[in-house]
């Protein structure tokens, strides 16, 4: 269960959850996950999120010893969860006007600001930076989100991002390797086709990632795009070990958390079943599974794939590893 990341709905099988109570525990009891994602529906107010976080975090302890990851998609821009109209929150820019001024110190502000709101509201994880390169533009999914088409700065920009939000003690994510600005298609709807060579690749959208893996970050979330040239078939690159475990792992050395995009996006969602998906991720090489179609689904899918010796203990083991080496870390904060 530490290998996936939900929404608390996703768990309790309630309405919108903007508490957590006993049906939080109970289902925490039965199948501790390994954290939680919260959308905009789930955040009211300070108050409430504060106490909706640190009750969560009460009942994982109790249960596992272990804390939660509290997760957010909070990128600034056009993409965030926690509502300037009911938060004192700054208003942060979309980081493609950061990236045009070319300011590496204000990548860190930045970071570090929306570090301080997050972790004053109990918020451990950020689905932030998007560190791919604006490469294509026709792109529209990422051309506000990214720092720009230089895939030098986008990496430095990348990097200053995270160690901001890290001097606030969240981690940071980046997103969404082996790059998503070069695709014209959105993985929210369908498949999107990036037709780039590995030389390619190397050559623009994997240098913020390969700086980043030198840095020693912590988390890598992989997208959902089909790379043909590379993988000789449209299977998205979240579910095929030939970009998780022969590219990511091997190839660039990465040995932190690999997460995979929200799985209940279309590429995924239409294209395979929840039990499907989870069991490809984890044997292509992923450590965490976020947001699976169906959780219940994905987890027992995983637990029979186990079974029958279709996914090796080896394989989950290395994974809890990784998770494990972050969440000790937490505990030492």
């Amino acid at each position: 269960t530490q290998l996936f990341i939900v929404q608390p709905e996703a768990l309790t099988g309630t309405g919108t959850v903007t508490a957590a109570g006993e049906t939080t525990r109970s289902a925490l009891n039965n199948f501790p996950v390994g954290g939680f994602i919260y959308m905009e529906h789930n955040l009211l107010n300070e108050a409430q999120v504060k106490d909706m976080t640190s009750a969560a975090q009460a009942f994982s302890y109790e249960r596992t010893g272990l804390p939660l990851f509290i997760s957010v998609d909070e990128e600034g821009g056009t993409v965030t969860r926690i509502n300037r109209d009911t938060f004192d929150v700054p208003l942060i820019g979309d980081m493609a006007d950061i990236g045009i001024e070319g300011d590496l110190s204000e990548a860190r502000e930045v970071g570090r600001l929306i570090g301080a709101y997050l972790s004053e509201l109990g918020f451990n994880l950020d689905f932030a930076p998007v560190a791919d390169v604006w490469s294509n533009p026709e792109n529209q999914v990422v051309a506000r989100r990214s720092f720009g088409s230089d895939p030098q700065l986008a990496a430095q920009m990348s990097m200053e991002f995270l160690k901001g939000l890290q001097s606030e003690h969240v981690y940071g994510t980046l997103k969404h390797f082996p790059g998503h600005g070069s695709t014209s298609g959105d993985t929210h709807e369908g498949f999107a086709i990036s037709d780039r060579t590995l030389e390619e690749l190397k050559s623009c959208d994997l240098i913020p990632f390969i700086q980043g893996i030198e840095q020693g970050a912590d988390f890598i979330m992989v997208g959902h795009i089909s790379l043909p040239r590379i993988t000789g078939n449209e299977t998205p690159a979240s579910l095929s070990g030939i970009i998780v475990t022969d590219l990511l792992r091997n190839q660039l050395q990465y040995d932190g958390i690999i997460i995979t995009d929200a799985m209940n996006m279309g590429a995924v969602a239409q294209n395979y079943s929840a039990s499907q998906a989870a069991v490809m991720a984890l044997e292509a090489g992923v450590d965490i599974i976020l947001m699976p179609s169906d959780f219940y689904s994905a987890y027992y899918g995983v637990l029979e794939a186990v079974e029958q010796q279709r996914i090796s203990q080896e394989r989950i083991d290395e994974s809890l590893r990784h998770i494990l080496n972050v969440k000790l870390s937490l505990l030492e904060q």
